[in-house]
């Protein structure tokens, strides 16, 4: 028979066996929740497990706030039965579930993530729709995507692109040394000068922001530069044919330039004095242009045969003759052919506008006056 101390320390270890196994399975394998334990449970509606499994823990900003007690398939995909625990903090309704792995070995676990802080939260009978639900990419799927993309790839074109490069960087180590070299010095630079550099990325998103609403604009241009390169690949014989002929003219122009000397510099001269007088009558020479050829195309029809074919037409001061401007200058009688002195002052005075018809130069559209052209400085040989 067991002495009386050796009972007491039997029934010790039972008492202190049976509250370790009690709490170590409800606190880790959850049997608390067959003896009706605290908490609620939550129902996810997912498209696919995603590797999830009947106990998988649940965190809550990555803190375990619960595990999957069951799952179940649904018409549209299969449904995860949560337990949380009573003692996680209040879950905010607004939260993805997304299904994650813990390892590479692929333990996964189901992950609440909030998208917004504050109330309404999660509680008992509460449903994530499967809107809000992520799950990673099976394997299967990755693997035959994975195939896809390399059976797409034309072999003759890579092996192309391969010599290509090979051909790009042949002999060019020392210059990459160089280049990865200056590249650590700028990282080192960035870092140690972390707040500029961050706040120089910071500041790049104005430009990203910028740059999608300019999305528009930037395609247009990007059209616009292929019509551009389709016309330039269109006309390439004859670029190559200025680009071959170009130096040939180019010696052509210099040789005329050399030739000509100062003379040239002066012709320059007079020519800009010509521009600058053509500038402020600019509309007055394109209305001659216009009227020009008009009178170029009837003016055979004045003599068809050598001789003169003329018409009168009387308007009867329809409009009124102008005689402002021409008050000072003597009266002749129209027998008198001697010649007689010149009146430099004749015009037309009537303003802009008049009824009258308007003569003269001076009622000409042009623009204002223009300065005189500054003499160019003397030529030292």
């Amino acid at each position: 028979m067991f002495s009386r101390k050796t009972k007491v320390h039997l029934a010790l270890f039972l008492v202190l066996a049976v509250v370790g196994i009690g709490y170590t399975g409800g606190r880790y394998a959850g049997l608390d929740r067959l003896f009706g334990g605290n908490g609620y449970s939550v129902t996810v509606q997912l498209a696919d497990s995603g590797g999830l499994f009947t106990n998988s823990e649940v965190t809550y900003r990555g803190v375990a706030v619960g595990r999957v007690t069951a799952m179940r398939l649904t018409g549209s995909g299969l449904e995860a039965e949560l337990h949380i625990d009573d003692s996680a903090p209040p879950i905010p309704a607004d939260t993805r579930a997304v299904v994650a792995n813990r390892s590479a070995v692929g333990e996964q676990y189901l992950d609440l993530r909030p998208e917004r802080d504050g109330g309404p939260h999660l509680a008992g009978g509460a449903v994530i729709a499967q809107g809000r639900t992520d799950v990673p990419l099976p394997p299967e799927s990755l693997l035959v995507d994975l195939d896809r993309l390399v059976g797409s790839v034309p072999v003759e074109d890579l092996r192309t692109v391969v010599d290509e490069v090979g051909t790009a960087f042949e002999g060019s180590g020392a210059h990459l040394q160089r280049l990865l070299d200056a590249t650590s010095s700028v990282t080192a630079a960035a870092d140690q000068h972390l707040p500029q550099t961050t706040g120089l990325l910071a500041s790049s998103d104005v430009v990203l922001r910028t740059q999608q609403e300019q999305a528009d604009e930037i395609k247009s241009f990007s059209s616009g530069l292929r019509e551009i390169s389709g016309r330039l690949k269109e006309s390439d014989p004859d670029l190559r044919g200025i680009i071959r002929d170009a130096p040939a003219a180019g010696h052509e122009v210099q040789a005329l330039l050399d030739s000509a000397g100062t003379d040239f510099g002066v012709v320059a001269a007079n020519l800009l004095t010509t521009m600058k007088i053509t500038e402020v009558r600019t509309e007055g020479m394109e209305q001659m242009l216009v009227a020009l050829p008009v009178i170029s195309a009837f003016s055979h029809s004045l003599s068809p045969d050598g001789t003169g074919h003329l018409g009168l037409v009387l308007n009867f001061f329809n409009p009124i003759a102008c005689t402002r401007g021409y008050e000072g200058t003597p009266r002749r009688p129209g027998s008198e052919t001697a010649p007689g002195p010149i009146n430099p002052d004749l015009h037309c005075a009537e303003p802009p506008g008049s009824v009258i018809s308007v003569r003269g130069s001076q009622n000409a559209p042009r623009q204002p006056i223009p300065d005189p052209v500054p003499a160019p400085p003397p030529f030292n040989p």
